[in-house]
Order: structure tokens, then sequence, then C-alpha cells
């Protein structure tokens, strides 16, 4: 059992599991229920997205040093309780069940789910 981090329209794996979009806003122009079987996400969980401003922080960040800055705002964002918890959780049911997080972005090492791939491997999450 372990959780991956996808990005989402992409193909899924054999044992992926519910795939969960971790992003601000559904997918622009697919019917709400052309989610799934699109590839996108079974379960839209934006609580795991970066606040907005934070997003147009990554979308804005050109030098390594806007990166951090941008790292460190989600990562505070991510230190909030009740997001915190949900770290938690999604990190105790990775020992059970397969399941996956994602966003949209093409390059995953300038994407809030490279962030969130430290962070749930530090809540102690078993990731593939």
């Amino acid at each position: 059992m372990v959780v991956r981090v996808v990005r989402l329209g992409s193909a899924r794996v054999e044992g992926e599991g519910t795939r969960i979009g971790t992003v601000r806003r559904p997918p622009r122009g697919v019917p709400r229920d052309e989610f799934a079987s699109g590839n996108w996400y079974d379960v839209w969980y934006p609580e795991l997205s970066p606040a907005a401003e934070t997003v147009k922080m990554a979308q804005q960040a050109r030098t390594p040093e806007d990166w951090r800055a941008f790292m460190k705002k989600y990562r505070a964002e991510m230190s909030a309780p009740d997001r915190s918890r949900t770290l938690d959780l999604l990190a105790a049911l990775s020992h059970h069940a397969d399941f996956s997080v994602g966003c949209y972005c093409e390059d995953e090492s300038q994407c809030h789910r490279s962030v969130l791939r430290e962070l749930l491997a530090q809540h102690g999450a078993k990731l593939a």
C-alpha cells in the first residue's frame, strides 16, 4: 500500500487507487461527470492546494530564490493544524490503502506536489 504523487490528467497506473486532486480549481472545460474517467481525479480536495496568492508566487517564480520563497509560504500554510492533521491522516492511510495525490503541472519539480511529496514523507507516508 502506497501513496503516489501524480500529474492529473495523466494515464493511471495499475493499483493507483483513488486519485485526489490537490488543486485550487477543477479542470477547465471538462464536465464534472468526466473528471474520473478523464484521469483528472476521483475526489477534489483543494485544502491541500496552495492559497490562490501562493499559487501565483509559484507561477511567477523565475529564480531559485523565488521558488524557495514559494516553498516556504506553502509549507507554512500546510503547517496549520487542520492541514497538518490531513497530512497525518493521508500518511496513516498510505500504510493500508493505495491512493494518489496530484496537480496539473507538467514539471513536478516546479509544482506544489514536489513539496507535498516531501511533507507526506515527513508525516510518515509510504510513498511509491
